[in-house]
């Protein structure tokens, strides 16, 4: 299905002020995959709380590779009766999404996380953005709001987990139209991570013809515990950038407001360390290779530790982290690159 050329094509005129203002009329389901987190509870107690409009179903999507405790369904309070559940093994958010997807009938599908927090009056809010979207709006994204300790300057997953408050079209809180999902076949399920799969879809709804738009519910991501190895584990996400250069062209990120990274600077400090152990039998190359590499790392370390709270924690783990995320960054570009040198346009789920 394509977008209709005017409003006049669909039984309903969603640009009619009255219709807008019947924002309970709008229906809707929620989709949450999950790995059955903790967060999972306070996630379903918010949205309980957030009160009517209720969503028509909440589909609970487990992702988890194997069985484990049952997800907490009583936090959803008098959402209970409208929970179904379903599991996809561990194949990652973007499969999960789509199981949800085909799990619901509704005219909306709201794709949340399962570590945000809806507010209060998310449901109001919600049915308004929708009944506010014209008849070419494929997709409303709700606005997220990061809460940080305004007591001392964050840390850099805190900062880095901030940057979901600016980025386009996040899943964390993003309702699409179901029409338009099913128009591009959901999402990419080569997207194996909670990274870029989000961005992706966004790019081929605009592509297919719809619109995509900002709207005024807001929706809390607090920052998920972490240790001090996360900045290296996320760095399996330069191979997801190769996959979307593939599919969406060089410019991607403009279109897909992206930010576009260090791999340049990462590539340019990894090169110089490889340069300085392969000209180990030329000494004075050799020392010039090795000053490269340390300038380059010590800039990426002190841009990383500059803005933040300067605790020896996070003065030694920015600097541990900083040896060994350009080659890794570097390393996952270059697996991405070859594992998508051949990926074609997603089509949908075989």
């Amino acid at each position: 299905m394509t977008p209709p050329d005017t409003p006049a094509s669909t039984a309903t005129d969603t640009t009619d002020p009255a219709h807008r203002a019947a924002g309970a009329e709008v229906a809707y389901a929620v989709v949450i995959p999950t790995l059955g987190r903790p967060c999972l509870t306070d996630c379903l107690r918010s949205l309980a709380e957030a009160g009517e409009p209720w969503p028509d179903q909440v589909v609970l999507v487990d992702d988890r590779p194997e069985p484990g405790e049952p997800l907490p369904l009583e936090a959803a309070g008098p959402l209970q009766d409208r929970i179904r559940t379903t599991a996809t093994g561990g194949r990652g958010p973007a499969a999960a999404r789509n199981a949800g997807l085909a799990a619901v009938g509704a005219p909306w599908v709201v794709f949340l996380d399962d570590d945000v927090r809806v507010t209060p009056d998310w449901s109001r809010r919600l049915t308004a953005d929708l009944a506010a979207a014209d008849v070419r709006t494929g997709g409303v994204q709700g606005r997220l709001h990061v809460p940080l300790d305004a007591s001392r300057r964050p840390t850099d997953w805190e900062r880095g987990t901030a940057g979901l408050e600016g980025a386009a079209w996040a899943t964390a809180d993003m309702a699409y139209r179901s029409a338009a999902l099913r128009d591009v076949g959901g999402f990419d399920e080569r997207f194996p991570r909670a990274f870029r799969e989000d961005a992706d879809l966004a790019l081929r709804v605009l592509d297919a013809g719809w619109t995509l738009r900002r709207g005024e519910r807001v929706t809390h991501h607090p920052v998920r515990p972490a240790d001090r190895w996360v900045s290296v584990r996320v760095q399996r996400g330069n191979a997801d950038d190769a996959l979307m250069r593939r599919l969406h062209g060089g410019d991607w990120w403009h279109r897909a407001e992206a930010p576009r990274g260090r791999l340049a600077r990462h590539a340019a400090i990894t090169a110089a360390g490889v340069a300085a152990l392969a000209l180990a039998r030329r000494p004075r190359a050799a020392a010039v290779a090795a000053a490269l590499w340390a300038l380059g790392t010590a800039e990426f370390a002190w841009a990383r530790i500059a803005p933040g709270p300067r605790t020896r924690h996070e003065v030694t783990t920015m600097l541990s982290t900083s040896v060994v995320i350009p080659p890794l960054a570097v390393a996952h570009r270059l697996r991405g690159e070859l594992a998508h040198r051949r990926a074609a346009a997603w089509r949908g789920a075989a």
